[in-house]
């Protein structure tokens, strides 16, 4: 009897030692599954935090500001925002930042460019000094919006000013100097009422109704501020009439070819 004892002693040691190293075995697989388990979700944590503040392309909140693709602009959907401006430039229209390429023809008029919440202005630098030009957007918005586009796109840089008559206007904007010449389209009238036109006036020299394109003209005298309202006004002169403006005339000519060449350098356009 005693040995059967022993033996049923020795029995259950052996059965609570194997259930201890089961329940240890059990413990181990748990805790890995748990760093594990903990390990994956850091690993989801990180990444949805990571997409909460850059954003991605099906995130609707990250389109206002993916990844920026020079210290300039910030490219988006359609277009992009200049930093330098807050501007935001469609697709198809040259960017504010004079990096387009100089272009002087064109398949087809541009598609509307101007950001309706701002006033834009040009410098025009030409041989003889600088103007300064407000630009009309809101009266003559189709105007504007050529004009502002040609200049971005450095259609007007190293022209000539091809008609001149003193008392009455500074013609530029042909890069062909002849008086024929345009960017490849053309667009609609923005008439002003009778009367509207002053010295220091910007309208469009045109061949007929609806003819624009890239030529305009500088009243210069009163025999200018006298035309009937058949051209588009689309701006004035603010600086530059005294001087700039006084030493463009002084070599024009009652046949309007210029005694000297008259050459715009370059036009650049800002905002406010």
């Amino acid at each position: 009897m005693g040995t059967d004892k022993r033996e049923r002693q020795r029995a259950n040691k052996a059965a609570k030692q194997q259930q201890a190293a089961r329940a240890e075995t059990r413990q181990k697989g748990t805790r890995i599954g748990v760093i594990v388990v903990g390990a994956i979700v850091g690993v989801i944590g990180i990444a949805f935090i990571a997409n909460t503040f850059v954003g991605g392309d099906d995130d609707a909140s990250a389109t206002t500001l993916p990844e920026a693709t020079d210290d300039v602009g910030t490219d988006i959907a359609d277009g992009a925002v200049f930093e330098a401006t807050g501007e935001f430039v469609p697709d198809g229209c040259p960017s504010p930042d004079g990096s387009a390429s100089k272009q002087q023809t064109f398949e087809s008029a541009p598609p509307m460019c101007l950001d309706p919440e701002k006033e834009y202005s040009a410098l025009v630098t030409t041989n003889k000094g600088e103007i300064e030009i407000q630009l009309d957007q809101a009266k003559a918005p189709a105007t504007v919006n050529s004009f502002v586009f040609l200049a971005r796109n450095h259609y007007f840089d190293d022209t000539t000013c091809h008609r001149i008559i003193p008392g009455f206007v500074v013609q530029c904007g042909d890069p062909s100097a002849t008086g024929g010449g345009d960017p490849g389209y053309k667009f609609a009238d923005e008439l002003p009422a009778a009367g509207e036109y002053q010295i220091g006036s910007i309208a469009m020299a045109n061949s007929g109704p609806d003819t624009n394109g890239s030529q305009f003209f500088i009243i210069s005298g009163e025999d200018g501020a006298a035309l009937p309202p058949s051209y588009s006004l689309f701006g004035e002169v603010t600086t530059g009439l005294d001087d700039t403006v006084v030493e463009m005339e002084a070599v024009g000519t009652a046949s309007g070819s210029p005694s000297e060449p008259v050459d715009i350098e370059s036009v650049v356009i800002s905002t406010n």
